[in-house]
Order: structure tokens, then sequence, then C-alpha cells
């Protein structure tokens, strides 16, 4: 398999970053992102696609199709594939996926593919060659925890040893990749069950052979509203942030995404947090891609939203509209008005439309600016 440590120049240079790519004053479109399938074999509690998980997908448009729209976005820079688990069937892997990741290769894309590691270690030799991150979720310190949280929903048959097995292989699975140079990226997504323990999830990840631990707040979308009580309010949050960044692994590249807490906040204990952010090595916060830089395609409808697990309605349609053309409406939309703001003294380009709907409702944030 061959590293990805040359593919990813200045290993803690954040590719998907939207400030990076901003040009005369505006966002531009340079990173897409493509749901190549509904299937999954796991069921997680949190899931923010779960209702849309199926047990046979439906056919995707052409792939030439898909293609051609992406020939047409001029500054493309990276794209992600996600799920379902494109893995999790060997013709999707085989007949979609690993052609996607053959083009982006040839044109000098970044690519990412977002997937739980429980199949045979040789479906993932595949794209290893191919992909520049292999991005895993992890939210568990133990097995008993994994089978709780990744059959939380109609998988009540999976037996704990049958859990285990597949814990076991997601472990042997990252440490072989990782071994043989791939740069894996595990993701957490921080709750009233898993803030306690994000330090000693980040220092395990560090062993795995991930170097990338990338944190975000749980999304109270799809599954995961049922979870609304573990939702941690904002005080929470910053105090399981403060005492994460004193107790993780100081060498693993820390990622927070969607973070909820924005330079032009008011409230100073906020602002105090983001400094200690800016001091502390190794510690990344990446602006929201999702409409700023980056937009998502089914494959299955052609249709383009701003994310994958968006509840706005599709921005347009490949069989009808360009990529641009889509990005173009979502800049004019209403929806993303309040959030469209950008401080460039802070680096800043506005929060996640649905953490700023949890954290921050009603505020407008072409309102405010940075402080110091």
């Amino acid at each position: 398999m061959a590293t990805t440590e040359t593919a990813l120049p200045g290993f803690r240079t954040d590719l998907w970053e939207p400030e990076l790519t901003r040009r005369g004053g505006a966002h531009q479109l340079t990173s897409i992102e493509v749901t190549v399938t509904n299937r999954c074999n796991m069921r997680c509690r949190h899931c923010a696609v779960g209702e849309t998980l199926v047990m046979a997908d439906a056919p995707r448009i052409p792939l030439d199709l898909l293609l051609r729209r992406l020939d047409e976005v001029p500054g493309l820079r990276t794209l992600s594939i996600t799920g379902g688990e494109p893995s999790e069937n060997l013709g999707t892997l085989t007949e979609y996926v690993l052609p996607l990741l053959r083009y982006a290769k040839v044109r000098g894309l970044h690519t990412q593919v977002n997937t739980n590691l429980t199949f045979d270690l040789a479906r993932y030799e595949l794209l290893a060659p191919l992909t520049d991150v292999l991005h895993i979720s992890w939210n568990y310190v133990s097995v008993a925890d994994f089978h709780r949280i990744a059959w939380g929903h109609g998988r009540e048959q999976v037996s704990p040893t049958g859990s285990e097995k597949l814990f076991t292989r997601i472990i042997e699975n990252a440490r072989a990749l990782a071994s043989a140079g791939c740069f894996l990226s595990a993701e957490s997504m921080v709750n009233r069950e898993t803030a306690p323990h994000l330090a000693a999830m980040n220092r395990f990840i560090a062993e795995l052979g991930c170097r990338r631990h990338e944190v975000h707040p749980m999304y109270p979308a799809d599954w995961a509203v049922e979870l609304t009580g573990l939702m941690l309010t904002l005080d929470e949050f910053r105090v399981a942030a403060d005492r994460f960044l004193d107790e993780r692994d100081p060498d693993l590249w820390l990622l927070l995404g969607t973070f909820p807490f924005l330079p032009c906040s008011p409230r100073p204990e906020d602002r105090a947090l983001l400094r200690k952010v800016r001091q502390t090595p190794h510690v990344t916060v990446r602006n929201c891609p999702d409409g700023r830089n980056r937009l998502n395609v089914n494959a299955f409808t052609g249709e383009v939203f701003v994310t994958d697990f968006a509840s706005l309605p599709p921005l347009g349609n490949l069989h009808a509209d360009s990529l641009t053309v889509a990005f173009d409406r979502w800049q004019q939309h209403a929806g993303f008005a309040p959030y469209n703001c950008y401080c460039a003294e802070a680096g800043c380009t506005g929060p996640n439309l649905v953490v700023a709907a949890m954290y921050h409702p009603g505020v407008d944030f072409r309102e405010r600016k940075a402080l110091p």
C-alpha cells in the first residue's frame, strides 16, 4: 500500500478548510462529497443518516454523468466518499468507489473515504493507494460501549460476541493500515456519555496509529434527535473542551470541527477557550465546509445538497444542473444568509448551520464581529 504522507503536504494542513479557498471576498466551490451507498452493516444510535439506510441500494446515476459534472468544477481540490458504509458491498467498492478515486488521483484531488473498517482488510487495501484519508468513527472506551452504541437501532439480535469480533477487526485493520503508512483520522461525537472519556479515546486512537482526532458536538439530526437528553449545553461543552485540551495526547493532531465557540461571542469565557485552543500545539479549528466550499451529491438521485444530512431541500440535480449552479443557489439562499459571514482577522467563516441552530438560535452572525 502506498503511504499517504506525501499526499498530505505539511501533515497538519487541513485541505478541507474553506478559508484556504476564499477568493475575492467570496467562497469558492472546491470540495465535493458523494453519498455512494445507503447500505451499512451497523445501526449506530447517533447516526445522522440513519433513516436513509436500506438493505439493498437503488440504481445509481451513471458514473459518467457524475464525472462530467465534477469536470465542470474548475477549482475542485478535494473529493470525499461517504454512505452508508462504502466498503459494505464489494460491487459498489469496485464499480463505483474505486473509479471515482482513480479519477480524483488523475486529476490531482485529495480524497477522503468515510468507513467503519469492519470488513476484511483486503477491501481497505484496495482503497489505500487511492485515498489520502481513511476516516473512521470512534465513540467507545470498551467493547461493551461499542455493542450498545453500534446497534442502537434495530439490531438487538447482534450478540456481544458478534460485537466483539467487529470491534477487534476495526482495531486490527486500523493498526495494519496505519503501519502501512495510511493516514487514519478518527472522529468522536461529544455528548454527555463521551465527554468524560474524550482523553481516553484520544490516547487509544493515537495507540491505534491514527494521525488525527476529529471532534464534533453530537448533531441533533436523524436518529440523534432521540438522544437530545445527551447533548451538552454550551457551558458543559466549554468545560469538557477545556479539560480535554489538558488531558489529550499532546502529539496527536486534534481537529475541532463545527466547534460551537466563535471569536464573535460576547462571552469572554468563550473567547478565552479559543485563545487556549490557538496556544495549544497540534490543535486546529476547522471552519465548516458545508455550503462554504463543499456540496454533497446523492449518487442515487443526482440531487445536490448542502450536506449529506441536511434537512433543507436539494439545491439542484446533476441531470439538469451543474454543481457550480447549485453552489451559487446556496450562496443566495435565505437559509444561509444569517451565517454567511467572514471575519478576516479571526479567520472565521461562520458557524455550521446545525450547530448554530442548536447553540445560537436566532443569531444573525452578519451583525457580529470578532472580539479580542
